[in-house]
């Protein structure tokens, strides 16, 4: 008999012995933050003053002002929405003799409910929530007499008229200078009830009620005109350069909502540093596997806004934020803004470009979607074997 193996040994983990770890244990993944001077900055005090930004505060303040609609856009859009408001509400209410489907709810989602809502893209979106389900012929039936409603009003205020579209997520109603869409989806206890042959797409109706949460959110926490700015200068950068084009539009919310309000002191930083903030952190792996990124508001706990996007998207949009970041760096907002653009049209996210004697070339892919070769040591044997043999 071996000593302390029967009372705690070594041998015997059940009382107090050192035996080996179960095996089963679950891991826990550690999700990491990127490295954030803004937080950081206590622990790393500044030992010289802040270098003098205000090229770059007023060339976003200029570039802003070109991304705001105009007067004329705002009031197209505007007398389009209440319109179709109008009618709507009066479909929920008083529905008359419309029967192809029951309304429950009307409300109205995207830029421009958050006001962010940018020159040339006069579109507004609504969101209908029905009683019954949604079906296709329902959705048709609500599109011609929104149509019909919509028509009689601006023949009475002798106006243009409009028509309307049926498309995969409900319908567009369009008149001069203006659009909106018509995003139809159910009650939440109409989703386990939806046939793939008969009603809308399950994850289009979904994506129409998280549409409704996220402008509640925001409406209530990111009411700020700096974030607002900011979100146009993201959508922006975004539509011009393709490693950003993946990021949604409730991803560049969070992001400038993150910039401009979580900091140390809680105020809203300048528009020029939360910028180059936002540049560092998708440039320092915010949006990457692996990083805590930032928490959706509007989903469940532990829910990632990021995790929409594929692994091959992630880093591409990490690669390119590193690019530009170096480009702004290095004196080159103005082109980073399309406030000036580059020589030959050429995208300075994807072109090696030189920059007052430095040189800024993009980073090639770190993910590869190629599947991993599999053990051939059997086949090569087999394959030698036969070589030998004939």
């Amino acid at each position: 008999m071996v000593r302390g193996v029967g009372r705690g040994g070594r041998g015997m983990p059940g009382r107090g012995g050192m035996g080996r770890p179960p095996f089963n244990r679950p891991r826990v993944l550690m999700l990491r933050p990127p490295f954030d001077l803004i937080l950081a900055e206590p622990a790393f005090p500044r030992c010289k003053p802040a270098p003098d930004d205000s090229a770059l505060t007023q060339a976003l303040l200029k570039r802003h002002a070109e991304l705001c609609p105009t007067p004329s856009e705002q009031a197209a859009v505007l007398s389009l929405v209440t319109k179709l408001q109008t009618v709507l509400d009066n479909l929920v209410v008083a529905p008359g003799d419309f029967v192809a489907c029951q309304l429950e709810e009307v409300r109205q989602v995207g830029s421009y409910k958050k006001g962010t809502m940018m020159a040339g893209k006069n579109v507004a979106d609504i969101v209908v929530i029905m009683k019954t389900l949604p079906t296709k012929e329902a959705v048709e039936g609500l599109a011609n007499k929104v149509n019909e409603e919509v028509n009689k009003l601006t023949r009475t205020e002798g106006t243009g008229a409009v028509t309307c579209t049926s498309n995969e997520r409900g319908f567009t109603v369009s008149a001069a200078g203006a659009a909106v869409r018509v995003l139809v989806t159910t009650l939440h206890q109409n989703l386990r009830k939806l046939e793939p042959e008969v009603h809308l797409d399950y994850k289009v109706i979904s994506s129409h009620l998280a549409a409704i949460r996220h402008s509640r959110w925001f409406e209530e926490n990111a009411h700020h005109s700096s974030i607002k700015v900011l979100i146009r200068l993201l959508r922006d950068m975004c539509a011009r350069h393709s490693g950003l084009e993946p990021l949604t539009p409730w991803m560049i919310d969070l992001l400038a909502h993150h910039c401009i309000m979580n900091n140390p002191a809680r105020q809203a930083l300048p528009i020029n540093v939360a910028f180059r903030r936002a540049l560092s952190l998708l440039a320092g792996g915010l949006f990457l596997p692996g990083c805590a990124g930032l928490p959706d508001p509007c989903e469940a706990a532990h829910s990632r806004a990021h995790t929409a996007l594929d692994l091959a998207a992630q880093d591409h949009a990490a690669a390119t934020a590193q690019t530009l970041l170096r480009v702004v760096a290095r004196g080159g907002h103005r082109y980073v803004l399309g406030l000036q653009p580059f020589e030959g049209g050429k995208d300075i996210s994807t072109e090696i470009t030189v920059w007052d004697g430095v040189v800024v070339s993009p980073l090639a892919p770190a993910y590869h979607d190629t599947p991993e070769p599999m053990d051939t040591d059997d086949k090569d044997e087999e394959g030698a074997q036969d070589g030998v043999a004939a």
